[in-house]
């Protein structure tokens, strides 16, 4: 009796995919070769970064975890970003990717529907310290990185969040592991070996969409620390599935019932996904940007007492149904990710706050506790909209806000193109100054000024001590 072959993992065995061609892509890329507008997209990222993880170093979650592994019987190696401290080069990468992974005021990709420079970064710069790895080394390695998680989370989105997971951490960790595969200089079977143990590490479900909890905090983190174990492992001679992305059986199978194993190898080498980043304005979920900056353009127009609102409709993409669409939040973190909630609260702060408003961590934190805001969410609701949905591309999302006023007056506005995405960026001098205005509380003016001299030509530093020299005030 002849045996089938039909549901043989062995078969793809021949198959040289998705996984062997980011290997060797990212063995293969040179600074020389990177187009200038991506350097510079890189330098603008680096420096949100920081930013991100001044915002969230001192966040309980990041203590908590900071504390666990102060005390941690390991190598001392990497140190924690804005900190003194050192510890295990992947618990550093724990720690910084949680800090700045936990505001969600930090860079999307909104194809592949994941916050891709949290993840990597903190990894980088961890296993850049631990390989003396110059300024040019960690930027060749973030964009193999970049490169490699947008590319997976593209080809099984959006399936793999309907299926109840997170890509940022399930693709951010091999997003890490690339980079870092790429500082520890590994070979092609190398790299390739560090992808595959990536996709056995890759892990994050989305519940917390509907009930809340810290995981979503952490969950940056977390990639951040499967990508450099994954590294290390591969490093130290370890194996894994030749073709673990594109198997019968191997991740994007595994994690999505829509697989498309071309879109992690069109154009690779020659056009750069990083290139439709988007960066917030706002902390608060990428897709939810649009109707935040309706609605503070509404209120900006007309002196309007939230009391004069009757009801609230926002026009969305029919993507966000379900998890971004809740108007009465559980806790900041579903606060953080419900769009009537953060139109309610921008609606609310336009009455006290005079000039660009950008709602922050905090703002959202105090807007829980405060019943005005929470009624006014209760007013908002959202629908599917046709030409939010026209509208809406793999680098932006649109969105409609209708403001339904008592006396039967009704405003609107629409927006296609917000702040911080590729049609309408923010600028190197827009990213420096919020850096500054964010940190230098935390950090002092001077100290910041000094960093972001640092950041002028990463390319040309010898090695990335001068990055890691952000401290917090003691």
């Amino acid at each position: 009796m002849q045996t089938s072959k039909i549901n043989d993992p062995t078969q793809s065995l021949t198959h040289v995919g998705a996984t062997h061609a980011l290997a060797q892509f990212g063995h293969d890329l040179k600074w020389d070769a990177v187009p200038a507008r991506v350097k510079d997209i890189l330098q603008v990222l680096m420096i949100d970064i920081f930013r991100a993880t001044v915002g969230g170093i001192d966040r309980k979650w990041t203590q908590d975890i900071l504390s666990l592994y102060r005390h941690h019987q390991s190598d001392r190696n990497a140190q924690v970003m804005l900190h003194d401290l050192q510890v295990d080069v992947a618990k550093a990468a724990f720690i910084n990717g949680t800090a700045c992974g936990s505001l969600d005021w930090d860079d999307s990709h909104v194809a592949a529907i994941i916050h891709p420079g949290v993840c990597v970064w903190p990894a980088a710069l961890a296993m850049a310290q631990v390989t003396q790895a110059s300024g040019q080394a960690l930027l060749e390695a973030c964009l193999v990185g970049y490169e490699t998680a947008i590319r997976i989370g593209m080809s099984i989105q959006p399936e793999h969040s309907l299926r109840g997971f997170q890509g940022t951490p399930t693709c951010g960790a091999f997003g890490a592991a690339a980079a870092c595969a790429k500082l520890l200089k590994l070979n092609v079977e190398q790299h390739r070996n560090a992808l595959g143990i990536a996709a056995t590490f890759a892990c994050g479900i989305s519940q917390f969409f509907v009930s809340g909890s810290d995981i979503k905090r952490f969950h940056a983190g977390k990639a951040a620390m499967n990508g450099v174990e994954a590294a290390l492992l591969a490093h130290q001679g370890l194996s894994g599935p030749i073709d673990a992305i594109e198997g019968v059986q191997g991740f994007g199978k595994a994690f999505s019932n829509r697989f498309d194993e071309s879109t992690v190898t069109h154009q690779l080498g020659t056009y750069f996904e990083i290139e439709k980043i988007s960066l917030k304005p706002h902390a608060g979920s990428v897709r939810m940007q649009s109707a935040i900056e309706c609605a503070l353009h509404i209120a900006s127009q007309k002196n309007l007492p939230i009391e004069q609102i009757q009801s609230i409709e926002i026009g969305v993409h029919p993507a966000m149904v379900g998890k971004l669409t809740a108007n009465q939040p559980v806790d900041h973190q579903q606060a953080q990710l419900s769009t009537p909630f953060a139109v309610a609260m921008a609606f609310y702060l336009s009455l006290t706050r005079t000039g660009p408003i950008s709602l922050s961590i905090d703002d959202f934190a105090q807007a829980f506790e405060n019943p005005l805001v929470m009624k006014l969410s209760s007013k908002v609701s959202c629908y599917v909209d046709p030409e939010v949905e026209e509208k809406t591309s793999q680098a932006s999302v649109a969105a409609r806000v209708r403001c339904h006023l008592l006396d039967g007056s009704t405003l609107e506005h629409f927006i296609e193109h917000p702040l911080g995405c590729p049609a309408n960026p923010m600028k190197l001098a827009d990213i420096s100054s919020r850096f500054i205005n964010l940190s230098q509380e935390k950090v002092g003016t001077s100290h910041c000024l000094q960093w972001i001299e640092s950041t002028r030509d990463v390319a040309g530093l010898a090695n990335t001590n001068a990055l890691m020299a952000l401290r917090l005030k003691s």
